[in-house]
């Protein structure tokens, strides 16, 4: 049996899934009607929207199965989230990836699959709309562009669920995505004593690019810069679009000093973008930044509060040379 790998965007595949607050959900019926017709159509016993989650994946919407998971480590679909097309095993018996597998050779028994891998809409793979069957069974180019015009639909589900989550301009985390995956983050740092730190940045005179370029220039502006900020920090960091012009970043695992690296390095890449950007002005920012403290935090709402504050400060009070305002 081969394990599937996990993707290059792991990280930032499992924020996005985790943002969507999906996993462990009641049953949906625009889910549920997609499975359905998806097992009439291909004459299947069994049909599934499957999330894979880090150690399992989780089902959606699940026809013909009496369990709601199953391990990640022995899931077909780990292997279909790799790739864009429809992963298609015609005969499990005949590929040595799956032979010995376990949910071949016990129940379901599986002798054929084709999962269609579904995206967020910022492109990472949340899981797969996938039909099943013990029978093994050829898989056309026909089928296929059914199965593809139903996950289709399925994503235009979770794309109606991300809205809540994710900004659609900058494809970062919403205020309120950023809130679920920030307490999440918050809880975990606190269970395995890690330090974690929030940055809070405010763009400077965006209201003049607005102004003088138009909200186009201006939407573009806000898009360079939270390309920027996907630039310059990693995968485990919760970025987020606050709201307009404000941003804010969830940092785990550094120190003052370190933040101020950070922050002149984000300063570095955003001169960068600002040389190259074709455009008559530049991106700045303020910032301000909070270590997290369970005691003076008693929520995620008093931790941006508080970076909020020294944002300002710092807009209205730093020097010419950028300075970070920490506390």
């Amino acid at each position: 049996m081969l394990e599937p790998p996990k993707p290059s965007d792991e990280a930032e595949r499992m924020q996005t899934l985790r943002s969507l607050q999906i996993l462990d959900s009641a049953p949906e019926e625009r889910f549920d009607r997609l499975t359905r017709l998806a097992k009439l159509l291909f004459d299947v016993p069994i049909a599934l929207v499957s999330l894979v989650d880090e150690n399992r994946q989780w089902f959606k919407s699940c026809v013909g199965l009496p369990v709601r998971e199953t391990p990640r480590d022995i899931s077909f679909c780990g292997h279909a989230i790799l790739g864009n097309d429809t992963f298609v095993v015609e005969d499990t018996h005949d590929d040595d990836r799956f032979r010995d597998n376990p949910l071949v050779t016990g129940e379901p028994h599986i002798r054929f699959y084709a999962g269609r891998p579904l995206s967020a809409p910022n492109g990472h793979k949340l899981g797969t709309l996938c039909i099943i069957s013990p029978e093994p069974r050829a898989f056309s180019p026909t089928d296929a562009e059914l199965l593809d015009d139903l996950a289709r639909m399925a994503e235009d589900e979770i794309r109606a669920i991300s809205l809540a989550t994710i900004d659609e301009l900058t494809q970062l985390s919403n205020r309120r995505g950023f809130q679920v995956l920030s307490c999440q983050t918050l809880e975990l740092c606190q269970r395995i004593e890690r330090h974690a730190c929030l940055l809070f940045f405010d763009l400077d005179r965006f209201k003049q690019i607005n102004d003088t370029f138009g909200h186009a220039e201006g939407d573009r502006a806000l898009q360079l810069f939270a390309d920027t900020l996907k630039k310059t920090f990693r995968d485990a960091d919760v970025l987020a679009r606050i709201s307009g012009d404000e941003f804010a970043v969830l940092v785990t695992e550094s120190s003052p000093v370190n933040i101020q690296r950070v922050v002149e390095r984000l300063q570095r890449n955003l001169e960068q973008t600002n040389t190259a950007n074709p455009a008559d002005y530049a991106i700045r920012f303020s910032v301000g930044s909070v270590i997290y403290d369970d005691h003076r935090h008693p929520s995620i709402d008093a931790l941006m509060l508080e970076a909020d504050q020294l944002m300002y400060r710092h807009k209205q009070h730093r020097p010419e040379a950028q300075r970070l305002a920490v506390r």
